[in-house]
């Protein structure tokens, strides 16, 4: 049976932040996400996510008034071809930044309506077999003082987390020694069996990034995320020549170019691009793709419940990323989504992504 799209949906769901959450180099307000619903003629629907935490609106309005109009009347099977047009219909106004978190969204709900229409998991149709994926807990901010960065480490590893991050970047990256001893105290109160990863939020410069990459390095740091601005490849790539500590970024990068320069630069080992911001499932797919090419490890930014597939299907996909500031919205957007358990989700067997937005939060 042939499905048409019918209809696309904006909404937008955020929380204000209570508590004064500070990553290194900036204060986070809200938390939110931009969830579309694409429904076809059938009346099956598919959901995609991006974020909405600042120019929400203008997403929703980019999609409702630009893109919309360009699906109706097609089939989401032409999820190439569809990229492909809005990519450069908006090319001239951003190849990267809302117009890409919109055009995310909107493939990704294309995705989660063909797994539908074919009654397959996204896992299942791209290859994969793994129903159980790792997930590591994330959070610990800058604005923690000491003993509370200490209790939510604690408090990761007694919710049957096996890899815990938290921030580094202490007084907007100005405090070295601070980050050191906050490092000391965590990995002390975590025993030596945990995985502890550190994320600098583009806080340093290449040379004092390199310094605190040097001075943790006994506490077994099994990964250094965004050490400089997320921009300065040449400065990941000096940083990476200057620890043995693995290097993650790409959360901030868009495409498959974007993966593809990070790669060419020798200036990332594991590649965290973010299928709601870099293009969705049609540009991950060819992203995981370079990747497994150059050896290296894949493990998505945040996102958890969208990225499973992709890290299940993905030989070399390392692990997921539980944001606890994000676990509320969560909650609100998709009605009993998954949990992780001892540190492993488990995606479930249901057509498409598997998920099934929240009737309370639409109304």
């Amino acid at each position: 049976m042939q499905h048409a799209i019918k209809e696309v949906k904006v909404n937008l769901l955020a929380a204000p932040v209570q508590y004064g959450f500070q990553d290194a180099t900036r204060k986070v307000e809200t938390v939110g996400m931009c969830v579309v619903q694409v429904t076809t003629d059938q009346g099956m629907t598919g959901i995609g996510v991006t974020y909405h935490e600042v120019g929400g609106e203008a997403i929703k309005e980019l999609i409702e008034k630009y893109y919309a109009p360009k699906l109706v009347g097609r089939t989401p099977f032409e999820t190439e071809d569809i990229w492909e047009e809005l990519f450069h219909y908006a090319r001239g106004v951003g190849r990267k930044g809302l117009s890409f978190c919109a055009l995310s969204a909107v493939d990704i709900a294309l995705w989660d309506l063909k797994g539908k229409i074919l009654e397959m998991p996204l896992y299942k149709l791209l290859g994969g077999t793994k129903k159980e994926v790792p997930i590591y807990a994330s959070g610990g901010w800058t604005s923690h003082d000491d003993d509370a960065l200490v209790a939510e480490a604690e408090d990761m590893v007694a919710r049957g987390y096996k890899n815990i991050k938290l921030k580094v970047g202490y007084n907007g990256g100005k405090d070295i020694a601070a980050d050191v001893r906050r490092c000391r105290k965590v990995r002390e109160a975590i025993g030596p069996d945990i995985g502890f990863m550190v994320d600098a939020n583009n806080a340093f410069h290449a040379a004092d990034a390199v310094r605190l990459a040097n001075q943790i390095r006994e506490y077994d740091i099994t990964l250094f995320e965004e050490p400089v601005f997320a921009d300065d490849i040449p400065g990941l790539r000096r940083f990476k020549q200057g620890t043995d500590i693995p290097l993650g970024t790409g959360e901030h990068e868009y495409t498959k170019f974007g993966a593809r320069d990070l790669v060419m630069a020798e200036a990332v080992d594991y590649l965290q691009m973010d299928a709601t911001r870099c293009g969705g499932y049609t540009e991950m797919v060819k992203v995981a793709a370079l990747s497994q090419s150059f050896n290296l490890a894949l493990a998505p930014h945040a996102m958890e419940h969208i990225h499973m597939h992709l890290v299940s299907a993905a030989p070399n996909g390392a692990f997921l990323e539980r944001l606890f500031l994000f676990e509320d919205i969560t909650r609100m957007v998709y009605k009993n989504p998954p949990e992780p358990k001892e540190g492993i989700l488990t995606i479930p067997d249901k057509p498409g992504l598997g998920l099934e937005v929240n009737p309370d939060y639409i109304r």
